[in-house]
């Protein structure tokens, strides 16, 4: 759930109401959407759910000690730094399943079920508040890593990608060497709330099997790769046995009130994280002025994304891997920090 582009609104099922909406210069105008996969009604199969353990090593609970919350947590790879993935509103850590695929040989990828997301369980769903989501990925961090955390790098798609920026801000994460960005700007952001509930009324709601939520989500919603979908929209679901349908695990139209928060000051508060950034952006060059002056400045670096919707690690996976892990061989990150020869620094000791 979140803006465009540059915006975090362009979520689980928005895709041309977007447009309709009046955002034609976001990344789903109908100049930048690259065409969807061609589709066959009478090939249902061709939709059928995919397994993660294709793509992922392994599923965790992890217990936030004197809670009641418990978060699933997938990951890949035992080598290199920790490249911690979260995703956007409405989304599951499925969605960086293909991507890790492609990272799991240089990197040990993590990627959680946020709050009210996912096999995620917490005693108050619907509190996506920032400064919640911010508390219970720090949680979990701490809980999977002690006080002596490997090397990390934070990766975050649209409002995960605001979660991400929250997190390294508070500069409570030992070892943060960097902070990936994906597909969210704060100006974009904060103009496009005010479609947030007309996206969300116009996506498809229920669903009479999994396949068709996935045949959908190819066809009029918000993805682009068939098989990506097929592994990560079946944890977007769940089942309304009074309608006998799928429907939406997330009922995102009901945390409006935590929207601004989640992107309010956000472009600032990632100028000032001390750690290396990139952001990620699908198909647009505009950039609110505070990240303009940023870049020009040369706070961070600035890739955009050609040929994809707003969701870049599940539309172009390989792609979207090679930008982390040319990132991470950038700037030098090691399984425990910065390797520089003979020299090891660890930023936040």
């Amino acid at each position: 759930m979140e803006p465009a582009p540059l915006s975090s609104l362009q979520e689980e099922g928005e895709g041309e109401p977007a447009a309709a909406a009046g955002e034609d210069s976001s990344a789903f105008s109908a100049a930048t959407v690259p065409p969807r996969p061609a589709t066959h009604s009478h090939s249902l199969h061709k939709y059928a759910p995919l397994d993660w353990p294709a793509y992922l090593d392994e599923e965790r609970r992890v217990a936030i000690p004197d809670t009641d919350d418990v978060f699933n947590v997938y990951t890949a790879g035992s080598e290199g730094p920790v490249v911690f993935c979260l995703h956007g509103g409405g989304y599951s850590g499925l969605s960086f399943a293909l991507a890790a695929s492609h990272m799991k040989d240089k990197a040990r990828v993590v990627a959680m079920d946020l709050r009210g997301h996912g096999k995620s369980t917490t005693s108050n769903d619907l509190d996506l508040s920032i400064e919640t989501l911010t508390n219970d990925v720090i949680a979990v961090i701490r809980t999977m890593y002690g006080a002596s955390p490997p090397a990390i790098i934070l990766v975050g798609h649209s409002m995960g990608g605001s979660v991400a920026v929250h997190v390294a801000a508070r500069k409570e994460i030992r070892n943060l060497h960097g902070l990936v960005v994906i597909d969210v700007v704060e100006g974009t952001a904060m103009a496009s709330l005010v479609h947030m509930q007309k996206i969300l009324s116009n996506r498809a709601q229920h669903f009479p099997s999994i396949e068709k939520a996935i045949e959908w989500s190819v066809k009029g919603g918000p993805l682009r790769n068939i098989e990506s979908a097929r592994v990560s929209i079946p944890s977007t679901l769940k089942y309304d046995e009074s309608r006998e349908c799928y429907t939406y695990r997330t009922p995102l139209e009901q945390t409006e009130k935590y929207w601004k928060g989640w992107y309010e000051g956000l472009s600032d508060k990632f100028l000032s994280c001390p750690v290396q950034k990139i952001l990620l952006l699908a198909g647009t060059d505009r950039l609110d002025r505070a990240l303009t002056i940023g870049q020009m400045q040369g706070k961070f670096q600035m890739v955009v994304v050609r040929h994809t919707g707003h969701a870049i690690q599940e539309d172009v996976p390989e792609e979207f891997a090679s930008h982390i892990l040319n990132f991470i061989s950038r700037n030098k990150i090691g399984p425990n920090g910065v390797e520089i020869p003979g020299l090891i620094k660890k930023w936040g000791h």
